[in-house]
């Protein structure tokens, strides 16, 4: 008789134990990810309900908190006695606050243990009231309790392509760390891919690269990286990760993910995909495009996670059999003051647009090139830090500078993300594409590979040391053009969008000079002087004011300016450069992919990698003296493109004191500290 009610009873705990799995599963379907499930609170005053998740092992989620707030001295309060009592510690509120609790309604939000406290240590949880002493709800920790933390699984598997990497980490639900990873590069159509299933196969999904990009995925030398999931998708969804070629139908290398692995749930936001036409491309992590064709004319949709003074560009290729920014017909979109815009860009050279020999060449505006604005903007909003722009255009337009979309072939196209300039002009571009973008705007059935966007918290990349030249030695410069280094270089150092190139003087990109009043210095020039080239067409300009670009301003701007040094004007008022050399331009090497300036950590590093070619011929020469009518602060800049230079202090004297990170030149100072070292030994 005692054996049955023994089996009955382990029965009863085997059901119990499978109920509690599946009110557990049923708790993870019925939303994201939230962390490791500890329970409810137990409510005993004051109305305090909610429930209780690990994210890590330092911090608590607390969802569907409730507590009616009339508490005299009532906090978030916990320990590592047997139960809540006086014996015990502050948790800080979800803004790190120690103050009284008020009152919580349902709210979602997250607590950290003060002083680097860990879940391991404590054994409740409460709101207690210190002044009473009672405990209006709490819950323990179970005995032996894992927080979620970081996990490490196995390496890559290699099979081909050298594929190799360290131990992966998994981060969080959404986060994966590849640190060493190698690949060659050489697949065909090769993607970091995930999927379903005991090995991997083509029934899988991209995975963006470290830069959110979609392309074929370039190569790897022991470099480490970290890859997010896209839009909901979490680590629970996939059984293997792969780097895997999608043409060829072979992996090069993969590993197993286990199940259940006890990780923190991930901190990035997804937003629901808010998409109102039938097909949809997803071109990078941040940009997806939806198109309808109807009758004779196409309807587009660019949504785009970008920022308030960034733009979103899309358009045909310049090239039918290749993805190509020189001879594309594109939108730019943008939103700015609650307006909405889509206008029509012909670009012709990768410059801002510029008058050459009374032609506009460049980026150009359709309709300065004597075309039409072909695009009709329907709606537009921006939610969440997501542009979403809706137009349309006729297949064929009636302005012959632009191309037709074809419905009976795929077409090549090109798009970018990039800043606004100061007129609201695309600047230089931040993301475009490598691969070829080939779209086919007829399918015979819906075409969708578009999924939510996500935001986290993006590293910003710190910024290069900013270069001084501070030498009274020094009267000679010598100025040529190189590339402008990405957010690292000169606009991280400005603080201003760039064209893509930016002044070298001395070997240094845009230093600041220290120039003294009443002395006479010279500048090498060697900018271009082929004004036939909106690209590398570059005389120097000195000027009181920052951005340059003198000559593509309005004559009204152009009177507001003092131009300094590097202008003349001819007899009917118009601006005429002086200072224009041969080209001497710093290249990057064969094949390489700008993307990547951001992961130099020093300029010295990156401007290790450049070859400079320099043309034939003397530079120009540009003198001048700085006397007491010069501001103490001008500026060297590119006569026909506005941002390429930085800032000219002119000073009366070359004693100063020597700023934090300063680079370049300061022998005179090492002269004067010296100098005063001498003198206090004799003394």
């Amino acid at each position: 008789m005692a054996k049955i009610r023994l089996k009955q009873l382990l029965a009863f705990l085997i059901c119990l134990e499978n109920l509690l799995f599946l009110a557990e599963c049923a708790r993870d379907e019925e939303g994201p990810y939230q962390g490791k499930y500890i329970g409810k609170l137990n409510s005993y005053h004051h109305q305090v309900s909610g429930e209780i998740y690990a994210v890590n092992e330092f911090t608590l989620l607390l969802t569907n908190f409730n507590y009616d707030g009339d508490g005299l001295d009532t906090f978030f309060w916990a320990g590592a006695a047997n139960r809540p009592g006086p014996q015990g510690f502050i948790v800080p509120d979800e803004h790190g606050n120690t103050n009284v609790l008020e009152r919580y309604f349902n709210r979602e939000f997250t607590l950290t243990l003060p002083d680097n406290k860990k879940l391991t240590e404590i054994k409740w949880f409460a709101i207690f009231d210190l002044n009473s002493q009672n405990n209006f709800g709490d819950i323990y920790i179970p005995d032996e309790f894992e927080p979620p933390m970081a996990q490490r699984i196995s390496t890559l598997l290699k099979r081909s392509h050298n594929v190799t990497s360290s131990s992966i980490e998994i981060l969080d639900s959404k986060t994966i760390r590849i640190p060493d990873l190698t690949y060659d590069g050489l697949g065909r159509e090769t993607y970091f891919w995930a999927g379903v299933g005991p090995q991997p196969s083509s029934k899988g999904f991209k995975i963006p690269d470290e830069m959110g990009y979609l392309d074929s995925i370039r190569k790897y030398d022991k470099e480490t990286i970290t890859l997010e999931l896209p839009g909901d998708k979490t680590i629970f969804d996939i059984d293997w990760f792969s780097i895997y070629d999608l043409e060829l139908k072979e992996n090069f290398g993969s590993v197993l993910i286990s199940d259940g692995l006890n990780v923190p749930p991930s901190l990035v936001k997804v937003f629901p995909l808010k998409q109102s036409l039938p097909n949809c491309r997803q071109l990078h992590k941040k940009l997806l495009v939806s198109w309808e064709v109807f009758g004779p004319q196409i309807t587009f949709q660019l949504s785009g996670q970008v920022g308030e003074n960034e733009y979103m560009s899309f358009g045909i290729s310049g090239s039918e059999t290749s993805t190509q920014m020189i001879g594309a017909d594109v939108v730019v979109a943008y939103i700015h003051g609650g307006r909405g815009f889509t206008t029509d860009y012909n670009i012709t050279s990768l410059a801002p647009c510029v008058q050459v020999l009374g032609q506009s060449k460049g980026v150009c505006r359709d309709d300065l090139l004597g075309g039409l604005d072909s695009f009709q903007l329907n709606t537009f909003a921006r939610e969440d830090g997501i542009n979403t722009l809706v137009f349309r255009r006729t297949l064929i337009s009636s302005d012959p500078g632009d191309k037709v979309i074809y419905l009976d072939h795929p077409m090549q196209m090109v798009w970018a993300i990039g800043p606004l300039d100061s007129n609201k002009e695309p600047a230089y571009h931040d993301l475009y594409p490598k691969a070829n973008v080939i779209i086919n705007f007829n399918s015979t059935e819906p075409v969708n590979d578009c999924v939510s966007f996500t935001m986290g918290e993006e590293p910003v990349p710190e910024v290069w040391d900013k270069s001084q030249i501070f030498d009274r030695a020094i009267r000679s410069f010598n100025a040529v053009l190189g590339p402008a280094g990405g957010k690292r270089g000169y606009q991280g150092i400005t603080g201003h969008v760039s064209n893509g190139l930016a002044w070298y003087i001395n070997g240094l990109m845009i230093p600041e000079l220290w120039l003294r009043r009443g002395l006479t210095y010279s500048f090498k020039v060697r900018g271009g002087n082929n004004p036939h080239s909106p690209e590398y067409y570059h005389p120097l300009v000195i000027t009181d004011e920052p951005q340059g670009g003198y000559d593509r301003l309005s004559d009204a701007k152009q009177s507001e300016i003092r131009v300094l040094a590097g202008v003349e004007f001819t007899r009917r008022g118009r601006p005429k450069p002086t200072a224009a050399g041969p080209l001497c331009l710093g290249r990057y090497p064969p094949n390489y992919d700008r993307r990547l300036d951001d992961n130099f950590p020093t300029f010295k590093k990156f401007n290790k990698t450049l070859r400079f070619h320099c043309d034939e011929g003397d530079p120009a020469i540009l003198e001048i003296t700085p006397n007491s009518s010069w501001p103490d602060i001008v500026y060297y800049n590119s006569f026909t493109h506005a941002n390429m230079g930085w800032k000219i202090h002119i000073v009366d004297s070359y004693v100063r004191r020597a700023s934090a990170g300063t680079t370049g030149t300061i022998s005179f100072l090492v002269f004067i500290a010296a100098l005063t070292v001498a003198v206090s030994r004799l003394f």
